[in-house]
């Protein structure tokens, strides 16, 4: 019996060691095997530097149409809509107070007249003459002013584009009883980064889609380039304008300007390639050397189909890593899928 039990045990200490032998050989294997990864090759080519930049359609000129001071209206001549030419009259005010400055002008005119006859034959002083002279040019000033003020003229070629009073309404101040807006041609405001504030040239041509009219494009030009850059934002604004002949783009649309800044030698790599890290808006890229992957913080430029361009990070004639990334950690070794 006892010798029974020894050899039971003895029996059991063997299938325990090699149960513990093959368990130690399956470890050791899962530790010696490699991460398998996809590489592909990446160069550095010439790359379109095309940025996108988002903005309102604005006038090219807006003007406000309101008299200086308080007054009552009398007519307005145009509506919301219409189109106006520079120097039509579009609104009448109240004429009472310009026919009584009238009138007092009237008046200061023969009084010159007479003091003026007196002081050629020296029945007038030369201070009562300036005296006379000076009450004249008040006289017709204010009238002018006045004037100006009573019959409302437009200051442009344009469109009506806001009218808040009507007939008999006391203007008081505040807003202006119309607005004029010149749309021919119409700009947009964009705010580039100063990295290429030197690549930026009024004249240059600029690609605008409308948002309302689709994919159909429109050609603008750079028409002013602001010569400061903010030092908040590190961009400068630079001014667009469209010719806009049909009168199609209004005021208060939204566009997107595209500019062409001309090309520059960056890697280009398959969007595969592009690892984001969690928790934060940074990108990576695996590059495979000597059996190894490095993990390389990369900056992205432009997004061309499956592709993009990288302003850094990466190597010209590198080997990136497409495939695998998600058990791959900086510096492991890794096999090479054919």
């Amino acid at each position: 019996m006892k010798k029974s039990f020894q050899l039971v045990a003895l029996l059991s200490v063997v299938m325990l060691g090699a149960c513990s032998g093959g368990g130690e050989k399956v470890a050791a294997e899962k530790v010696d095997e490699k991460p398998k990864v996809k590489l592909a090759g990446v160069t550095s080519r010439p790359v379109d530097q095309i940025q996108e930049y988002t903005a309102t359609v604005e006038a090219e000129v807006k003007n406000n149409i309101a008299p200086s001071s308080p007054v009552r209206i009398d007519r307005i001549f145009v509506e919301v809509g219409d189109r106006v030419a520079k120097g039509q009259k579009l609104v009448s005010m109240d004429a009472a107070s310009l026919k009584q400055v009238k009138f007092q002008l009237d008046n200061q005119r023969i009084e010159f007249s007479r003091v003026d006859e007196l002081y050629k034959v020296g029945g007038a002083s030369k201070s009562e003459w300036d005296a006379a002279k000076m009450n004249l040019d008040i006289r017709e000033t204010s009238y002018k002013n006045l004037l100006e003020n009573t019959a409302l003229l437009s200051p442009i070629n344009g469109v009506v584009t806001a009218r808040n009073y009507d007939n008999g309404d006391m203007y008081g101040g505040g807003e202006p009883v119309l607005v004029v807006e010149q749309i021919t041609p119409v700009k947009l405001l964009i705010n580039v980064s100063e990295g290429y504030f030197t690549k930026v040239a009024k004249g240059a041509s600029v690609t605008v889609k409308i948002d309302v009219y689709g994919d159909e494009e429109f050609e603008g030009k750079v028409s002013l380039v602001y010569p400061t850059i903010d030092s908040a934002t590190r961009t400068f604004p630079v001014e667009v304008q469209l010719a806009n002949r049909d009168r199609r783009v209004r005021p208060g649309m939204f566009a997107r300007a595209t500019l062409n800044f001309g090309t520059q030698d960056h890697v280009v790599v398959p969007d595969l390639a592009i690892v984001k890290r969690a928790g934060s808006g940074d990108r990576y890229v695996y590059v495979y050397k000597d059996g190894k992957v490095s993990y390389n913080k990369v900056e992205l430029g432009r997004r061309m189909d499956t592709e993009y361009e990288l302003i850094s990070g990466v190597d010209n004639n590198s080997q990136v890593v497409i495939a695998g990334q998600s058990k791959l950690a900086d510096g492991v070794e890794v096999e090479v899928e054919k």
